[in-house]
């Protein structure tokens, strides 16, 4: 049987590069040649505290089935190796992003046409039959997102966290000529920035602690401001004459973000929280109130919103350079570390970095 090789999670910090088989594409499915996979906070939840993400060895997930182990990687691209019966919407060879989330149909938020907000919700890659950390995998054809001339497989990886970011700022229902302030600048944080400036929002403040990042992002044009050792009231004073902004994002994913974020907002502004918090936080007080500011989470996105993003990406609304490294399969467990300990912006996984696939003859026909 041919096989392949694939970053798979056995259990709790048992990550391991394993040959598994090349999967065939059912009626409807695609197989998919991976191109890249990122590595995401997901991910690192995946692999160092499983149980968070509902993933055990004798639980099946409830909308996919699947259990531990599990081939890693939800933020990927790739191109298109073979067809399954009665697939006419993408063709051979077409590089594609792949819209991996999965939901249960049924539910409140599922029948109001939110399945981003899905009790059940899962992606491919976390809980699924395959992911994109594998030279090779299976999904349903209308998954694909095809990319236009011009959006490579790297920047393609890039579409579903883009798409986070992207969905956060929708959440955010500013007015004309808004001000925004993002508290985090890491992956999400770079790409509330782009999102916001592909929107026509120009005054944008972000607050980050880390030197490193700060310069990053301060690259890409943004205003920065380290909130330990400046202020981050005088900053917001400065941006927006005194008002406050219009609309804070939390993409930090700690308490003081959120306390920083809502002291920032005016009167009736909005705090979107998109990071995950892994310890309850306070909202609130007398200023919430007084000032009737909003507070909205924001989850995954919607399928629609892969197309805009890719829109965007392809009116040059983002950029690799200087901030997206690559790794193979064999480093990614390396790179995952790196990550959990604050180093690094973005990484992407190589899923074609490996020599010893035999590729099934369809794909090879399909990539001659």
């Amino acid at each position: 049987m041919t096989t392949m090789k694939a970053v798979v999670l056995h259990g709790r910090e048992d990550l391991r590069i394993d040959d598994v088989p090349v999967p065939t594409p059912g009626p409807g499915q695609v197989l998919l040649r991976n191109g890249y996979a990122g590595i995401c906070g997901s991910d690192l939840h995946a692999v160092w505290a499983p149980e968070a993400l509902g993933l055990s060895h004798d639980t099946p997930h409830p909308v996919t089935g699947a259990t531990l182990p599990q081939v890693l990687g939800h933020e990927f691209s790739g191109t298109v190796a073979a067809l399954g019966e009665g697939v006419d919407s993408v063709h051979m060879g077409d590089d594609c992003a792949v819209f991996g989330q999965y939901s249960c149909g049924d539910c409140v938020a599922c029948r109001a046409q939110r399945p981003n907000a899905c009790p059940f919700i899962s992606f491919h890659g976390i809980a699924s039959d395959g992911g994109g950390m594998a030279e090779y995998t299976v999904v349903d054809a209308h998954r694909l997102h095809v990319l236009p001339e011009g959006i490579d497989l790297k920047l393609g990886a890039l579409v579903e966290p883009m798409t986070v970011a992207w969905h956060a700022v929708s959440r955010a229902e500013y007015p004309e000529n808004a001000s925004a302030l993002i508290v985090g600048a890491g992956p999400i944080g770079i790409g509330l920035y782009f999102a916001l400036k592909a929107r026509g929002v120009t005054r944008v403040l972000v607050s980050e602690p880390s030197a490193e990042r700060r310069e990053l992002i301060a690259s890409f044009g943004a205003t920065v401001v380290d909130p330990i050792n400046d202020s981050l009231e005088a900053a917001v004073h400065l941006l927006t004459d005194g008002e406050g902004v219009s609309v804070a994002f939390d993409a930090a994913g700690v308490g003081p973000a959120i306390e920083g974020a809502l002291a920032s907002l005016a009167p009736t502004g909005r705090l979107v929280v998109v990071a995950l918090h892994e310890r309850p936080f306070a909202v609130g007080g007398l200023s919430l109130v007084r000032a009737e500011l909003d507070v909205v989470g924001a989850m995954g996105y919607l399928q629609h919103e892969y197309d805009e993003v890719i829109e965007a990406m392809r009116a040059g609304a983002y950029v690799t350079d200087g901030w997206v490294e690559t790794v193979s399969l064999a480093e990614t467990e390396d790179a995952m570390k790196r990550l959990r300990g604050g180093n690094g912006a973005k990484i992407l996984v190589s899923a074609r970095s490996c020599d010893a696939v035999d590729e099934p003859a369809t794909a090879r026909a399909a990539l001659a």
